[in-house]
């Protein structure tokens, strides 16, 4: 039987995993975590949960559709996390850079998902090399 989920792959580019360090790191919050010593330079793992259970690990490779709508869905401790990730995230997407998202929704604005009761708290966002992001509660 399953039980949870123990990590979930995004790719980027080549070459572009300080970009990646960058935007998990400091914009999400996310901790860092060893990856195998062959395939350091290669990979990165950031922990979800503290022990480190549940993980998104960040690989190279093309993102052929930019405006795809499959994503990883992180949850949020509560509401004031999420509009302060949200209040981040969209800050540095304005403020730009090479690891800037290059999507943000707006803070008190509409959320680019789909509409309906069913999603009353929840933003997207798309890292620097387009992997889309939903947070939520």
């Amino acid at each position: 039987m399953i039980t949870g989920l123990h990590h979930v792959n995004i790719l980027v580019p080549e070459g572009s995993l300080p970009q990646a360090e960058s935007f998990y790191s400091s914009t999400l919050g996310l901790v860092s975590a060893p990856v195998p010593h062959l395939q350091k330079g290669t990979l990165l793992w950031f922990n979800l949960t503290p022990d480190g259970s549940q993980q998104i690990h960040v690989a190279f490779g093309p993102n052929p559709e930019q405006d795809s709508r499959r994503h990883a869905c992180l949850k949020v401790g509560s509401p004031e996390d999420l509009l302060a990730l949200q209040q981040r995230v969209w800050e540095h997407h304005v403020r730009g850079g090479e690891d800037a998202p290059v999507h943000a929704d707006r803070p008190g604005g509409e959320n680019s998902g789909a509409k309906g009761v069913e999603y009353p708290s929840r933003f997207f966002a798309r890292d620097f090399a387009g992997n889309r992001l939903e947070f939520t509660l």
